[in-house]
């Protein structure tokens, strides 16, 4: 019978990083499953029954059978959120990327081939889909606000969301390229880094201008991209 954490009466709540561990662990099975049988194939309750837990803390955790590629997914942007935290002021964003973000890096390198596998089948299931363009728009907010940082800018100055909504979408883009191409060619990943830098900087420079010159000379955080 399934064992359902913290279910039982007197047992102390678990923990918010043993949450988090167990909707990942939930969301590696449904992804299993999703590719094992397809998404309309697989239930709620096979999801539970994998993950060792009741439907009943599936449910809880997730409003739809669809959302358990929640965690796994998000691990796609995650890992670029933290990379673009850590920028160091003054230096170049290009720069910096490069030396630092690397798709699903360690630790997380495990998931890579069910993250990808997810985001393949985001082009054909249009909830998966919703899910995903979901994560990048609560992604959107964070790029935000360290463009806005490093920009001496408000978050919410238009010139910030569009540089912001162009690093999401280079971000999108060259991540869905991966999946799509990584399936078949085994130096696909090898490439996507080189090809996320030429994505991002393209992006960068669309919306280079003398406003924006201006204002991250002020905050001593002018990269020669544009950032």
């Amino acid at each position: 019978m399934p064992q359902d954490v913290g279910a039982r009466r007197g047992r102390p709540p678990i923990s918010d990083e043993q949450r988090r561990e167990q909707r990942l662990a939930i969301s590696r099975q449904a992804v299993r499953l999703f590719r094992e049988q397809g998404v309309t194939a697989t239930s709620g309750e096979q999801i539970a029954r994998a993950a060792g837990v009741s439907e009943r803390t599936l449910w809880r955790w997730f409003r739809t059978k669809e959302a358990c590629v929640e965690p796994l997914l998000s691990r796609a942007t995650e890992d670029f959120q933290a990379v673009l935290r850590s920028w160091p002021p003054g230096a170049d964003l290009g720069e910096h990327l490069r030396a630092e973000y690397a798709f699903l890096g360690a630790p997380s390198a495990a998931d890579v081939a069910d993250v990808l596998a997810v985001i393949r089948m985001t082009r054909d299931e249009p909830v998966l889909r919703a899910v995903w363009l979901v994560l990048h728009e609560r992604a959107e907010t964070t790029l935000a606000e360290v463009l806005g940082e490093r920009l001496g800018l408000p978050a919410d100055d238009l010139r910030v969301r569009l540089r912001a909504a162009a690093v999401n979408a280079a971000l999108r883009v060259a991540t869905e390229d991966l999946a799509r191409t990584a399936a078949d060619d085994p130096g696909a990943a090898r490439r996507h880094h080189a090809e996320f830098d030429a994505a991002m900087r393209a992006a960068l420079r669309a919306f280079d201008g003398p406003d924006v010159h201006r204002a991250s000379a002020r905050s001593g955080d002018l990269a020669h991209d544009g950032v």
